[in-house]
């Protein structure tokens, strides 16, 4: 018997699947209606340096690795804090697409030189070869359609184009993972959950707010990258940042666990 789990499998993020188990399947109809009821929560609680890890480790990996674009693509924006990031970080051009009316809404009452559209990822309203760089960070996990969101992705880059693609870690951070405590064994270690099955449902992270989300395999997502043309340049595994870490003290033991993956692909 395991005992002594954790709670900091718990602890909501961004994309990340702690709280409640799936209630019910996600249906793609769905995202956009779930995002819209819980717009407010987002930007209460990842957004203008309310969150360590955007602040401490995504912020800074983004602009590092896409400062130097002309044009960007934002897909999953939200209130845009990442176009915002990155045009302050000398990018020319930043336009970020959400599905959600009232996250592009505050997106633009903040302001900071990108221009937004609402828009979903699978039916990007822009030409062919319209950006030399693309990010999506914690957005693919609530995307029902991947294969038609991964296709427009490289359609709308051009050849030689930069493609940012921040998830959570599709290994560690599986559904049934976290932190064990085992005091019948005397033995502490990450579980692993059923990594290989890809799961849609709709969780409940924190208190009345539900979202849609999606597991799937690390290779399900490179994969269908390649055979769109996505080649993978370069992949970080971060370790959680010290901010969070003094958030989530329960979550210290097993800070060698990365939450995060990136990976930068090109379009050839």
């Amino acid at each position: 018997m395991q005992e002594g789990r954790s709670d900091a499998a718990a602890i909501a993020t961004p994309g990340s699947r702690g709280g409640a188990g799936p209630e019910r399947p996600a249906t793609q109809s769905q995202e956009r209606e779930y995002w819209e009821e819980n717009a407010q929560w987002w930007q209460d609680e990842f957004t203008d340096g309310a969150d360590p890890e955007y602040v401490e480790q995504i912020l800074p990996i983004v602009a590092e690795h896409l400062g130097h674009a002309r044009s960007v693509l934002d897909i999953g924006t939200g209130e845009g804090q990442l176009a915002r990031h990155l045009m302050a970080a000398g990018v020319e051009h930043a336009l970020g697409i959400d599905p959600s009316h009232a996250q592009t809404v505050v997106a633009r009452e903040r302001g900071g030189g990108p221009a937004y559209a609402r828009a979903s990822a699978d039916a990007l309203p822009f030409p062919d070869a319209s950006f030399d760089a693309v990010v999506a960070c914690l957005v693919f996990e609530h995307i029902v359609a991947v294969d038609a969101a991964l296709a427009e992705v490289a359609r709308v880059l051009e050849p030689g184009g930069t493609f940012l693609f921040l998830l959570n870690h599709p290994l560690l951070q599986v559904p049934g993972s976290g932190w064990i405590d085992d005091h019948i064994l005397e033995e502490q270690y990450w579980r692993i959950g059923p990594y290989l099955i890809e799961d849609v449902s709709i969780e409940q992270i924190a208190p009345d707010v539900h979202l849609p989300f999606v597991h799937r395999p690390m290779s399900r997502y490179v994969n269908t990258m390649a055979d769109c043309g996505l080649f993978l340049q370069r992949m970080l595994e971060p370790a959680p940042p010290p901010g969070f870490l003094a958030r989530a003290p329960g979550y210290s033991e097993s800070a060698a666990i990365p939450r995060l993956l990136v990976l930068n692909a090109q379009r050839h």
